[in-house]
């Protein structure tokens, strides 16, 4: 028994010798299991595994879209060049879009007198404005001082569809509103006369404060007065719709300044009975003084008028220039003296002036001819001397240089007054038929030549041309007042007497209401 009990322990001894462990296995097998639970739950919570490790989620942000890549290296860019090139993307809010368009109506640059947006921190912008935000600041707004710095890295990421970089800008409470960059691109000179029952602005019996007796057509026998229900409607642009408090609010601390010959006087008197209503407006302040319009002895009139209306301090001028150039008399203590017309300098009070408007509206043509020179003693000057050349000594050659000599000159001077907006008025135009003022013309029409006008350039080539490249604009009145034949003064006077038609001047009311509202607009 003892044998056999011992063999039986050898055996089993052996046996448990050669075969596993299999609780050591089971414990291991449990221990992995249970770290492999512990592992996959953790690696979700903790920032350094997620880090090392990412999840599903995180992995298929590795590969985001294009547009949210380019976002984010144009922020980079952007954040990287401020110190660089001083760039201040528009702010946040619609509604100051319209501030980073300067004067001259260029988007991105920003307007030196105006205050700075704030710093652009992409960090406090909620995340669905991000992409708007950067966008925006695609065009780098670079400071004058430092135009010559290097621009960032990467300032166009995408390229942005043309029919884009004007679209309207939306503002809260106004639905779509042009930009300013499309106002400025607008053809205000194309479009046609449409009746409106609501005109005229002012009364053709009132405004007697304002507008001198021989253009009141309504005092004289005329009994047709079609011609004041017309309205004028740009094709492809809207006007802002004219009252005398819009235009003193938007002119508010301004002085508007109006230089040149008669039709600038008729716009200046058209002017200040729009403001009014045709009122009398015992506030308004004569200023003439301060710009030395005074009524020298024995002079029909004074250079101009100029009145304040304090409750925006408002200031409306008119200076009589109509040959728009320098002229000083060559013998100051004759009586009879010759002018030195002096074509390639402005007008003394224009450079004496200059730095206190704040819209200026230049116009000159129709003393240009031979017979108005010769009665006025002018002599052509070019260079501070007495003119030689004969091409000069041309009317029109004459004219075409003082009109550029002007715009240049004044756009030379914009830089040095940031809040001086300079318009040249296109020529207003004649219509004698039959002859000429002086040989039985007439104008005798009660209804417009036509209703509509479809030509794209200006019809007044020479101050087209003259404004072309520079920052005074044109102020295109010439083809909208060439179909409107039946508006002049025509034979009808005060006192009913026959005599010389006026086929140059307009009624008031009438077309040079038009020619303000435009101007209205544009400003």
């Amino acid at each position: 028994m003892m044998k056999g009990g011992g063999g039986v322990n050898l055996y089993e001894r052996s046996r448990a010798k050669n075969q596993p462990h299999h609780l050591p296995r089971f414990l291991f097998i449990t221990v992995v299991v249970a770290f492999s639970i512990v592992l996959i739950w953790y690696w979700e919570k903790a920032p350094l595994l997620t880090t090392l490790f990412p999840s599903h989620a995180q992995l298929l942000n590795l590969f985001p879209a294009a547009g949210d890549v380019k976002v984010k290296q144009v922020t980079t860019d952007l954040r990287e060049a401020q110190g660089v090139v001083n760039i201040s993307p528009p702010p946040l809010t619609s509604n100051n879009a319209s501030s980073y368009f300067d004067t001259r109506g260029n988007k991105g640059v920003l307007d030196l007198v105006s205050p700075a947006p704030p710093p652009f921190d992409i960090s406090t912008t909620a995340h669905e404005n991000t992409t708007d935000i950067v966008k925006e600041s695609v065009p780098s707004q670079v400071s004058e001082k430092n135009s010559d710095a290097k621009p960032p890295k990467q300032q166009i990421v995408e390229p942005v569809a043309p029919n884009k970089l004007n679209a309207p800008v939306e503002r809260e409470g106004d639905g779509v509103s042009m930009s300013n960059v499309e106002k400025q691109a607008c053809n205000y000179g194309k479009g046609r006369w449409v009746k409106d029952d609501s005109r005229p602005l002012y009364s053709g019996f009132g405004c007697k404060q304002w507008l001198s007796g021989m253009w009141a057509c309504r005092l004289t026998q005329r009994t047709d007065f079609g011609y004041e229900k017309l309205k004028w409607q740009p094709k492809d642009c809207k006007m802002d719709d004219f009252t005398g408090p819009n235009f003193l609010k938007r002119m508010q601390d301004k002085t508007l300044a109006f230089i040149g010959d008669s039709l600038g006087r008729q716009q200046f008197q058209s002017l200040m009975c729009m403001i009014t209503g045709g009122e009398e407006r015992h506030d308004v302040e004569d200023v003439g003084k301060k710009y030395g319009l005074v009524k020298a002895r024995r002079a029909v009139r004074p250079d101009g008028w100029a009145y304040r209306f304090p409750i925006t301090n408002t200031t409306i001028l008119y200076y009589w220039s109509a040959s728009l150039c320098e002229l000083d008399p060559i013998d100051p203590i004759n009586g009879t003296t010759y002018f030195a017309m002096h074509l390639d300098r402005p007008p003394a009070f224009l450079r004496r002036y200059i730095s206190r408007f704040n819209v200026l509206v230049l116009n000159t043509g129709h003393h240009w001819n031979r017979g108005k020179i010769n009665a006025n003693r002018w002599v052509m000057y070019v260079g501070g001397k007495r003119n030689t050349d004969k091409r000069i000594a041309e009317i029109n050659n004459a004219k075409n240089l003082t009109i550029h000599s002007i715009i240049k000159w004044v756009n030379g001077e914009l830089p040095k007054y940031p809040g001086l907006k300079a318009f040249y008025r296109s020529i207003s135009p004649r219509h004698f038929f039959n002859g000429d003022w002086n040989s039985g013309g007439t104008c005798d029409s009660t209804t417009p030549g036509s209703l509509e006008v479809l030509q794209d350039e200006s019809t007044d080539s020479v101050a087209s041309g003259a404004v072309k490249g520079t920052d005074v604009k044109l102020l295109d009145i010439t083809a909208l007042s060439q179909v409107r034949d039946e508006g002049h003064i025509s034979r009808y006077s005060i006192k009913a007497t026959p005599g010389v038609q006026d086929c140059l001047h307009w009624c008031l009311p009438g077309i040079p209401d038009t020619w303000n509202e435009l101007l209205f607009t544009q400003i």
